[in-house]
């Protein structure tokens, strides 16, 4: 027995035994009622208790926390309820997460909790910005992340612990060793003779500990903490255990020697620390199953407690409610009429709505490569950074993934992200963070992400296929992001405040070639144009033209060479959600429509709108929604090739074609 009392006393080492034994207990209960068919899967973390135990208690209760399916410790330990879990567990209404998520795939704010995705690797980056809130708000805090050894060979572990390095950020990444990544053991997913040893790689600190000491890990915890503090590092924890059962229960363990299986049997957190309660004479053999009779007592009332509830009741309204955080009041006017305003590019506008922004919310911070004395690719944020100093704009590693969850990071202390993407194809390597992480997490668990991403996007500017991608589409598609789209530089100020100001998720598409190709009066002082309203560039009767972003200019330029069709413009300007009365407005008063972008053809956002048309607005039509997109290759670097590839090519033939029906 080599296992030490650390200095701690008799109350708080047996206050301990309690949390270390809880869930242990409710484990054991979870795996009889799987057995009996009233649960239908369980993820087990029998024999890794003491890591998520031992961590916990060594932490603040006002530090985050961001775990995994193995750490039911965590969350027993920051005394969420048994009932409340278990409604969770079982897709109650009265669970955390209104039965739309899986096990602890929840946060609790309340408890500091922040909840994973499946894809595991994006809780680190998350971490990163809790982290740097604490940084910016000067508050002695770590953040703690969960990983297994299997997450290591992410991509996602290996940005967050560069990004927490380089920003001197207080994270523990702790990350469970239990020998397998659901079956594939360690000899086969890393070559180092530890992960700790992986550290040295990224300039911090690494220690491998015996994970099943429960009083080893508090320690070390404990003593990081005080480190990460103190010298505002990172610094990984490897914690040495072993999963008793299988990645879930389906799964088993046949892969897993038997040998080995009763090696670790002989390391039980559990009953090695009863033993040194008993040895040390701390605690008796009769205070022992007094505590265990106690704590399964517990859990039936709480059990009983939870059956009571409710089981789910089904609303579809209020679902699609659920998706979106509902916008608060900013503060700045909509109207904007009378107010002084400047000819400005539409470069301009946008570099001016940020600064009015920054000035307006303290709690605004700007990330993104090479934006703060270079300015940004496009030099949009030049001269902000003698502005507002480098801890608001902040440059940062070539690392997509991590910004995004480090913007997540930040909304979950009450601040605000804009993430400029240095070119909006370059997304593809956070999409996962977007998509999944951003993007889900308000019908998740209620969890506002303020975070603006910049995405300068667009063709014509001779710069190939992985420079000039229209990819809004992507985006479209998911539920709990918004897609904006502006075509002018007052829409591009307003529409750019009110994302900042909105607590959802908005990509923001900012047209390249429209950076100084295009002027336009914009108002002076702050104001907000609203999200989901299009706009009528002009009124015609023979044809509607419905579009966004280049599109516009295109369709206008169109529009002026032909005065003997009277067009009517109507520019989209956000994607997500869609203007959907502007575009039967449109459709009544012309009976001829054709959707304009830039994008490919094939599953645009043209799709969408000409579906919702022939649906909804069928009786009104004189022709066929017609589409006039981009040809469906990538967008090709030879100039003649790119204006052959672009919609404008096909505008004039696409008008003539509706217009002869």
């Amino acid at each position: 027995m080599t296992m030490d009392l650390k200095g701690l006393g008799p109350d708080q080492l047996t206050e301990m035994y309690r949390h270390l034994l809880y869930p242990r207990l409710i484990e054991e209960k979870m795996l009889i009622l799987l057995r009996q068919g009233k649960i239908s899967k369980w993820f087990s973390g029998i024999g890794q208790e003491a890591i998520a135990v031992g961590a916990t208690l060594a932490l603040e209760p006002n530090e985050w926390i961001m775990p995994l399916h193995r750490n039911l410790g965590v969350f027993t330990a920051r005394n969420l309820p048994l009932s409340r879990l278990y409604m969770q567990w079982q897709g109650m209404q009265g669970g955390y997460s209104k039965g739309r998520e899986r096990s602890f795939h929840f946060g609790s704010p309340e408890h500091y909790i922040c909840g994973m995705i499946s894809h595991l690797g994006p809780q680190l980056a998350v971490a990163d910005g809790v982290a740097l809130a604490y940084r910016l708000k000067e508050v002695p805090r770590v953040v703690l992340a969960f990983s297994g050894e299997g997450g290591t060979s992410e991509g996602d572990f290996h940005e967050a612990l560069n990004l927490a390095a380089v920003w001197d950020l207080p994270v523990i990444f702790l990350v469970e060793n239990n020998g397998y990544a659901l079956s594939t053991p360690v000899q086969e997913q890393y070559r180092c003779i530890s992960i700790a040893d992986k550290a040295r790689g990224y300039g911090i600190e690494g220690v491998t500990i015996d994970g099943n000491d429960l009083l080893a890990v508090y320690d070390t915890i404990k003593g990081v903490r005080e480190y990460c503090i103190r010298y505002r590092k990172p610094y990984l924890v490897e914690c040495m255990t072993f999963r008793m059962r299988g990645h879930e229960e389906a799964s088993g363990t046949r892969y897993v020697p038997e040998e080995l299986l009763a090696l670790w049997a002989q390391k039980d957190p559990v009953l090695q620390y009863e033993q040194l309660l008993l040895n040390k004479k701390i605690i008796t053999e009769d205070i022992l199953q007094a505590t265990r009779q106690l704590l399964k007592q517990q859990i039936d009332e709480e059990l009983a407690k939870a059956e009571q509830g409710s089981l789910l009741m089904i609303d579809a309204a209020e679902e699609l409610q659920s998706v979106y955080a509902a916008p608060g009041i900013t503060g700045l006017p909509t109207d904007t009429v009378g107010m002084p305003a400047t000819e400005r590019r539409f470069v301009e506008a946008i570099r001016e709505g940020l600064v009015q922004s920054l000035e307006k919310d303290k709690d605004l911070v700007v990330m993104g490569q090479d934006i703060a004395e270079y300015g940004g690719a496009f030099k949009v944020t030049e001269g902000l950074v003698t502005i507002f100093g480098k801890q608001r704009i902040r440059n940062t590693p070539i690392c997509e993934s991590a910004v995004v969850g480090a913007a997540l990071g930040l909304c979950l202390e009450g601040k605000k992200a804009v993430v400029e993407m240095q070119f909006a194809d370059f997304v593809s390597m956070g999409f996962n963070q977007v998509v999944n992480n951003l993007a889900k997490i308000h019908y998740r668990w209620a969890q506002a992400a303020n975070v603006v991403i910049r995405m300068p996007t667009g063709a014509g500017v001779g710069a190939g296929p992985f420079h000039s991608q229209s990819n809004e589409a992507w985006f479209m598609h998911t539920p709990g992001l918004k897609v904006v789209y502006p075509s002018t530089p007052a829409d591009a100020k307003g529409l750019l405040m009110a994302a900042i100001e909105d607590p959802n998720p908005v990509l923001f598409f900012e047209h390249k070639a429209l950076y100084r190709s295009i002027s336009g009066r914009v108002p002076d002082k702050p104001y907000v144009v609203e999200i989901g309203k299009a706009r009528q560039v002009r009124r015609g009767q023979d044809i509607a033209v419905i579009t966004y972003g280049m599109g516009v200019i295109w369709a206008e330029d169109f529009a002026a060479a032909h005065p003997e069709i009277s067009i009517e413009i109507l520019d989209l300007r956000s994607l997500l959600p869609l203007d959907y009365e502007a575009i039967r407005t449109s459709v009544k008063r012309t009976g001829r429509v054709l959707v304009l972008h830039e994008d490919t053809l094939t599953a645009g956002v043209g799709a969408e709108i000409a579906a919702w048309i022939g649906e909804h607005c069928f009786p009104m039509l004189d022709a066929p929604v017609l589409r006039c997109a981009s040809l469906d290759t990538p967008v090709p670097f030879n100039k003649e090739l790119e204006k052959n590839f672009l919609a404008k090519q096909r505008l004039g033939q696409s008008i003539e074609e509706l217009m002869g029906y």
